[in-house]
């Protein structure tokens, strides 16, 4: 039922946990006095309001009485939250301190908070305002209300085909995954989910495919269901068997009866079974219903629409599970054209451009394409299309587009403990990259995450994200693997619930304009919104809780002013979280210890030198980040006293020793580094004590340990949370090799033994001679990475080849092994037959003595998919002889490495390089490698690389395998291709510091090229096209000085979109300038040199589309002012100078018809010092100097005669530096 579903109210886990706050303060007080009856007050207030919650939470958008009362609830918790969260410290904090006398630490603080301020009473007196049993009658509040959710119009299975676009591609292939009927071969039914967020077309892929005349001839029987909300397992099986078997009774609520039925009804048919809109999630409920569907043919399916990934994992494993992507904004557009009535060819072009912009409002979902095509179908006038592009999808009714309600309901259905947590999301901008852990901690920060017995606050907002990415309230980014994005309607949705309580300071004009409510602040670091303009309003935000700096360009570090930053700590008394994450901050003030609230502290990526004792007085400090702090060398003795504190991030900062005391840090649950000292206090025992170590740690200086039993003392057998390990020795200047104590090093690694559950161990600079045993044992049937690096006393490599699931290897930089030998595969108490059964990654790097490879084992890597074997310049062989899953082989700098490569069938990549003077049977090495290219069918090879060559190698087209698709030649001189023939798969081809032998390079070999690099080839003079190459769309030519023509690339090329043209300054551009205007060019970097100068007006009669442009100087050049008029085409965006020696003056009067120009970017130009002309393009964003002092300098000083002519420009850099 859809009550059943409905998560709860928003503001159930705020009142709960207020409650429990203030119900162990209670327990804990055992005296009668007056401030016990202002607690119970307060207390039974939150009793009463809480059975309302449910009904007020579904009235608030109907009416505006209550939408108010819940908004002065919210209001009047967060004082009670914050008051009794500063009782709870202060007490906590006396009793730690053990102040003498008989009156408990508590009674004494809670009195003087009570009878120095009186804010109790008036805490207790704004909730009794809101709570008090007239205004709920008033209102209309009642307990245990029904809750109502809206209902929505089942769907059918029919279809207007027409209608639909961008699905083709989605249809066949889940009709392929229909028609598959070789998985789970032991089931006659498969159950195929196709989830994604709501609205974005999972019902109409559906119905695309039900309706399709294959899947009508393939399936006999088919039937279309609507679960929707309404989960009733009798009424589902009455619809089904109605459906399957029109003739059949279902006058019964007999679940048995209904069940046989449809048993009867479905054996011996091949059927297709439709359920769309499902929500319910349990599993055992799932596998009874599905029963009957068991008696049906083999190849049967059942295909199933959802919203949330969990119920795809409870019906089908993995690879069945179908996630719909996005639309593109191009099938967006096509489908708001068809909902407005409109064509491609009838649209106007002002309409078009504002639809398009609207279109981008849309964010990939067809349901709002198609209501906003709805809401202005048969409507051309340009000011209403202008008014639903200034418009907010969410100010429109649930009739007029019914995307609102579609992503509404998903809310309705979220657990209330989840509605905070998504609700706080909205803190960010849209578009930003959430990382997992910092979301969690934050959310932990704000007590947002609600107590699980057995479970630790971060197993807890662990499973909280899982369950939004499983809801697609939050998605993983389509490219950057570990970050995730929240689409922008569900961004919208968070922000429409956050009401006044979450503001993003950039979104008001103005600092007041900020709601005296908020509690949770963010604000954007980008010029033109300084932090100090927050001052102005320090009293209306000062009950803030969350204040995240938020900078989104982590190329530059943005300006905070330590000044106002420090001050706006010391007024914001109430914070939880605070983040001035990659900023310039310098300095934190001694009044951030006063900030007794505070949970969470980001400053990573910031210019922090130091930290104040003080912070040791954050007594519920949880997440201290210092990440990349990299002028942070100390951390404060009062580290100690943060008894609470569970995340100490200090990667990338160079702390000298670790403070005092960590091991009083009980509560840590992450550590990332731990630098050994040695004095007492900060050694490696202080380890011992963190027995809730999770995730990973390096250890670092281990050099400092001189007794081992230290080492045994941190106890890291014991710490099973614990699944990557690094563990580093110190190898300076100041260390003599010849006193290392190799024995005490062998005895510390023996002692630092992790425990099994580790996956990930990286070993540096370690200075005994050889490994301990438990390294390489098979009980580290976890591990998957090892890295060995730097240990330069160790003559023979461990015996890792029975470790049952290692993955990954990298030995690196072993200085005096020779051999590799059978005790790398095994030692005496092996128990695989197969050595590194699943190993796909070896790397062997760096080996300088390392001579032979004894790989007689010729069943060991059976998986292995990647070597890599670089700079063993006295390695003289064996490889291994067969390696069946090996794909990419690289060789390089191995100068005497003398053998047969491996016979691997599915190799794809290869890589050779330095094989010279290197004989097999009187042939080089390097020829063997080209015989292998040529009479092996290595029909899977799609990467090719030969470098270092100094032989001469000639290569025929027709040798290439008909596989490549990329093809690197590297500083082989003597390389000489044959062109004997076309190659139509060969996609990418480099070439540098190569083919000298070639002065005209000729491209017809290569048809259906799409990128070309050649550089630094200094005897090309021409690069020759006769035919098309109409896919090439990168051209990149550098430091070709004898390169006089490229014309015939621009016949060629029509469809080429970057081109990049250095160092070159013979070309000739009067042909290129003669010919058609070049339609597709979109970047273009160019050698700015006297013969461009000579006819520069080609760039604008010849890339009038053009959108970037980069000039470099090329050659010696005369000009003194750049650019002239007519030059530039004015379809410009981005414009950068580099280089340019000569250059004096910047004409404005150039750059004045570049309308469209957001980016300029001016670097290494010393000469520079002068503007002309009236100002810069009024569409300029942003203006970059770099490394141009002249100039530079009198923009930072803001110059009058330069000033002006920039002062409209919103972001202005001089060395990265914002003025």
């Amino acid at each position: 039922m859809a009550e059943e579903l409905y998560g709860g109210a928003y503001l159930s886990p705020f009142v709960d946990a207020v409650l429990d706050n203030l119900t162990s303060l209670l327990e804990d007080d055992d005296s009668s006095l007056e401030r016990n009856h202002l607690l119970e007050r307060l207390q039974n207030c939150l009793y009463e309001v809480r059975p309302v919650l449910d009904d007020a939470e579904m009235k608030q958008f109907t009416d505006k009485r209550v939408n108010k009362w819940l908004v002065d609830l919210q209001d009047a918790l967060y004082f009670a939250d914050d008051y009794l969260d500063e009782l709870s410290t202060k007490a906590a904090v006396a009793a730690a301190q053990g102040d003498p006398g008989n009156y408990s630490p508590w009674n004494r603080v809670v009195d003087q908070c009570i009878e120095g301020t009186g804010d109790l009473e008036h805490i207790v007196r704004r909730m009794e305002s809101v709570s008090v049993v007239a205004r709920k009658n008033y209102l209309g509040l009642k307990e245990g209300a029904k809750v109502d959710i809206p209902r929505r119009i089942p769907s059918t299975s029919l279809v207007v085909i027409s209608d639909i676009f961008g699905r083709d591609k989605d249809k066949e292939k889940v009709i392929k995954l229909l028609f598959d009927d070789t998985r789970h071969a032991e089931s006659p039914l498969t159950v195929i989910p196709i989830w994604g967020l709501g609205g974005i077309g999972k019902t109409t892929l559906a119905q695309l495919v039900y309706s399709d005349a294959k899947v009508v001839e393939k399936f006999n029987t088919r039937a279309w269901v609507c679960v929707a909300e309404n989960f009733d397992p009798i009424a589902l099986t009455k619809t089904i068997l109605q459906q399957i078997s029109p003739t059949s009774s279902v006058n019964t609520d007999d679940f048995e009866s209904l069940h046989t039925g449809l048993k009867e009804a479905l054996t011996g048919k091949t059927f297709l079974v439709v359920l769309d809109d499902v929500w319910h999630d349990q599993k055992d409920t799932w596998e009874h219903l599905l029963k009957p569907f068991q008696h049906g043919n083999h190849g049967s399916k059942i295909l199933l629409t959802t919203r949330s990934e969990k119920v795809a994992s409870v019906v089908a494993t993995t690879e069945l599970h179908y996630q719909l992507s996005l639309l593109s904004d191009d099938d967006c557009w096509l489908v708001f054209l068809k909902q407005a009535h409109l064509s491609t060819d009838s649209i106007n072009p002002t309409l078009e451009k504002i639809g398009k912009d609207i279109i981008k409002k849309c964010d990939g979902l067809p349901l709002a394409a198609q209501g906003l095509g709805g809401l202005l179908r048969g409507n051309s006038d340009v000011k209403s299309w202008n008014l639903i592009l200034k418009s907010e999808i969410w100010e429109f009714s649930d009739d007029e587009i019914k995307v609102v309600p579609a992503i509404r309901i998903s809310y309705y259905y979220l657990p209330s403990c989840l509605k905070r947590c998504f609700v706080y999301c909205s803190l960010f901008p849209k578009d930003y990259e959430f990382d997992k852990e910092e979301l969690i901690l934050l959310w932990m920060a704000e007590n947002l995450l609600q107590p699980v017995e057995n479970k630790t606050p971060e197993e807890v907002g662990d499973k909280y994200f899982d369950e939004l990415v499983s809801r697609s309230f939050i998605q993983p980014h389509s490219t950057l693997e570990g970050r995730f994005v929240m689409h922008d309607l569900v961004h919208d949705l968070a922000i429409m619930f956050a009401g006044e309580f979450c503001s993003r300071a950039e979104e008001h004009e103005k600092a007041v304009q900020i709601s005296i409510k908020t509690r949770h602040l963010s604000h954007m670091a980008k010029v033109g919104n300084p932090i100090s303009k927050l001052l102005e309003v320090c009293d209306r935000m000062k009950h803030t809780r969350t204040f995240l700096e938020i900078n989104l360009d982590k190329r530059f570090l943005f300006m905070v002013e330590n000044a106002p930053s420090n001050l706006l700590m010391s007024e914001l008394k109430y914070l939880r979280a605070l983040s001035f994450k990659s900023s310039l901050l310098e300095t934190l003030p001694d009044s951030i210890g006063e900030l007794i609230h505070l949970r969470y502290l980001n400053l990573s990526e910031s210019n922090i030198v130091t930290l104040p004792e003080s912070l040791g007085r954050l007594y519920n400090l949880q997440t201290l980040k210092l990440y990349r702090c990299d002028g942070l060398k100390m951390l404060p003795d009062s580290m100690q006293d943060l008894v609470n504190l569970r995340h100490l991030d200090i990667r990338g900062t160079h702390l000298k020793e670790m403070p005092r005391g960590m091991s009083k840090l009980k509560s840590l649950q992450f550590l990332s580094h731990f630098v050994v000292g040695m004095h007492e206090g900060n050694k490696i025992r202080e380890l011992g004590a963190l027995a809730n170590l999770q995730q990973s740690i390096s250890i670092s200086h281990l050099e400092n340990v001189v007794n081992s039993n230290e080492a045994s003392e941190a106890r890291m057998s014991d710490k099973d949370g614990l699944d990557h390990l690094n563990l580093y020795w110190y190898w300076g200047w100041d260390r003599d090799e010849n006193i290392v104590d190799f024995q005490n090093e062998e005895d510390v690694l023996d002692k630092l033994r992790p425990h099994s559950n580790l996956k990930h161990l990286q070993i540096y600079c370690y200075g005994g001679t050889a490994f301990p045993d438990w390294l390489g044992r098979f009980s580290y049937d976890n591990i998957t990475h090892i890295t060995l690096s730097h240990c330069r006393n160790c003559g023979v490599l461990p015996s890792l080849g029975q470790l049952p699931f290692l993955k990954d290897l990298s030995i690196s930089s072993f200085e005096i092994l020779e051999n590799v030998g059978v005790e790398f595969y095994r030692d005496d108490e092996s128990c695989l037959e197969t050595p590194f059964p699943m190993l796909e990654t070896l790397r062997l790097e760096y080996l300088t003595c390392w001579k032979e490879w004894h790989s007689m084992e010729l069943n060991a890597f059976p998986q292995l998919r990647k070597l890599t074997i670089r700079d063993c310049p006295m390695l003289r062989g064996d490889l291994p002889k067969y390696l069946p899953s090996l794909q990419s082989l690289e060789i390089a700098n191995c100068e005497q490495l003398s053998c047969s490569l491996p016979r691997a069938p599915a190799l794809n990549e290869l890589n050779m390089a330095d094989m010279y003077e290197v004989v097999v049977e009187g042939k080089l090495l390097v020829e063997l490698a080209m015989e292998a290219i040529k009479q092996r069918q290595l029909i899977y090879l799609t990467c090719l690389s030969i470098s270092r060559c100094d032989s001469h190698i000639l290569f025929p087209v027709s040798a290439i395998p008909p596989s490549l698709q990329k093809l690197n030649i590297w500083r082989c001189r003597k390389l000489e291709f044959q062109m004997d023939g076309q190659h139509h798969s060969l996609q990418e081809l480099s070439i540098f510091e190569s083919c000298d032998s070639d002065t005209s390079f000729s491209l017809d070999a290569f048809p259906n090229i799409k990128v070309i690099s050649i550089s630094d080839c200094e005897k090309m003079e021409c690069i020759v096209v006769s035919g098309s190459l109409s896919c090439l769309r990168s051209l990149w030519i550098q430091d070709c000085g004898s390169l006089k023509s490229v014309s015939s690339i621009w016949m060629a090329a029509p469809q080429l979109k970057k081109l990049r043209l250095l160092g070159c300054p013979e070309i000739e551009f009067s042909a290129a300038a003669a010919g058609d205007p070049h339609h597709c060019l979109r970047s273009l970097q160019i050698g700015y040199s006297d013969k461009l100068v000579s006819c520069a007006t080609f760039m604008n009669s010849q890339f009038h589309r053009l959108t970037s442009l980069v000039i470099h100087e090329c050659g010696s050049v005369s000009l003194k002012s750049f650019p002239k008029e007519g030059w530039l085409p004015a379809s410009l965006e981005y414009l950068r100078l580099e280089c340019i020696k000569s250059v004096e003056t910047l004409e404005c009067k150039g750059l004045a018809h570049l309308t469209s120009l957001q980016d300029l970017c001016i670097s290494n130009c010393p000469k520079l010092e002068n503007m002309e002309g009236e100002m810069l393009p009024a569409s300029l964003l942003r203006l970059t100097i770099k490394y141009s002092p002249l100039l530079g300098e009198r923009c930072r000083m803001k110059d009058p005669q330069v000033w002006p002519k920039i002062s409209h420009i919103q972001e202005i850099r001089v060395n990265l530096r914002l003025i």
